[in-house]
């Protein structure tokens, strides 16, 4: 009698145990369902704030990583260094992301791969201190949950935010329940490639007009804690065998001054690092502001960005010692599949651009005849 009651006893608290189980997991199944809903999805308008959760799912075995700003994911195409030189590259970029941001994302990278050279875009020196949350987040929210995460974020937070919604995002977007669009619903358990290997594609043209020269500063020193990322993106590079390279991308805006590219000049004389000021070669480039950039010269366009890539490319070779890739059978599978859906996109592009024009041109004839 005692062994039958035991036994029941024992059935009775595993059937707790189990009922407690399950309910922690659907109650936990359902918070992340919630949370899944409610961030943000950035498949159309703003889509930077997708870019950084795409790297997860590319195999891991790049020669080249760019890590940087819009000048990096506008300017360079990995599909132009691939089709001419063999070199398999990736864009971590983000918008306005801050060198403490760029130095976590280089020391995740560097637990998934060790390529062979990252290259750096040098505009973010010019911020010392956090700047806004709507950017980090578009960094942010992309990154993985791990330990270079948490240290990112807690380097990037304005005064105004808290690690937890980091780390929880229903407790920042739970006011979204009353905004859900479509794409919420459409992108809940996936989302489509908004850029090509990082690289994010603009076919349009905008031609730059008039450029200002930048106003005058009190003080053109780049602060200690951007010096202080700097110095660990060297280390980390170097404790890795990593080669790190120093760009400034040929945009003509935001102003770059001298005082500023003297200091690069300078940081990478006295580390040995290769420093490559891309507005001193627009001419070697071959770069035509009226006709390569898509906003008046901030960012360049498909055009642009293809002769960028195509010089850069070249000296990567050269100077930086790569090798091509092609033969390898893996990639190059993975490249045609990359560069059939690279020219789909242009072509597409391309199409919307003229249905646009020709819209324009109809609804201009429609005015006039109606004056």
């Amino acid at each position: 009698m005692k062994d039958n009651a035991k036994k029941k006893l024992k059935k009775v608290k595993l059937k707790q145990i189990f009922t407690a189980v399950l309910s922690v997991t659907l109650v936990l199944s359902g918070l992340w369902l919630i949370q899944a809903l409610l961030m943000p999805k950035y498949m159309h308008g703003i889509v930077e704030g997708a870019m950084i959760a795409e790297y997860y799912e590319e195999e891991k075995n790049h020669d080249v990583i760019f890590i940087g700003d819009c000048e990096l994911y506008e300017n360079i195409s990995p599909a132009v260094l691939w089709k001419e030189y063999g070199i398999n590259s990736y864009i971590r970029g983000s918008a306005q992301q801050l060198i403490w941001q760029s130095y976590y994302l280089m020391e995740e990278t560097f637990r998934y791969e060790k390529p062979k050279v990252v290259v750096f875009n040098v505009l973010s020196m010019q911020y010392n201190t956090p700047q806004s949350e709507a950017y980090n987040r578009m960094t942010l929210d992309g990154m993985r949950l791990s330990s270079s995460k948490i240290k990112a974020v807690q380097a990037s937070m304005t005064d105004e935010e808290h690690l937890i919604e980091y780390l929880f995002p229903i407790l920042r977007y739970h006011s979204r329940a009353l905004e859900l669009e479509k794409d919420d619903f459409t992108y809940l358990f996936h989302k489509d490639k908004v850029t090509h290997n990082g690289y994010y594609m603009r076919v349009d043209v905008k031609p730059a007009g008039t450029v200002p020269k930048g106003r005058p500063l009190g003080d053109y020193s780049f602060g200690e804690l951007a010096y202080t990322y700097l110095d660990k993106m060297t280390a980390l590079c170097e404790e890795n065998g990593v080669e790190l390279v120093l760009v400034k991308a040929p945009s003509l805006y935001p102003y770059w001054y001298e005082e500023w590219d003297e200091q690069i000049i300078d940081y990478a004389d006295r580390h040995n690092l290769k420093y490559y000021n891309f507005l001193d070669v627009t001419e070697e480039i071959g770069l035509d502001f009226q006709t390569d950039t898509y906003d008046g010269g901030l960012h360049l366009n498909l055009s642009g960005a293809e002769k960028l890539s195509y010089y850069f490319g070249k000296i990567l070779i050269e100077e930086c010692h790569l090798s091509s890739r092609r033969g390898e059978k893996a990639l190059e599978a993975s490249w045609e599949k990359k560069l059939k859906s690279y020219y789909e996109e242009i072509k597409n592009q391309e199409e919307q651009l003229s249905q646009k024009e020709k819209l324009s041109q109809e609804d201009n004839l429609y005015q006039k005849d109606n004056l």
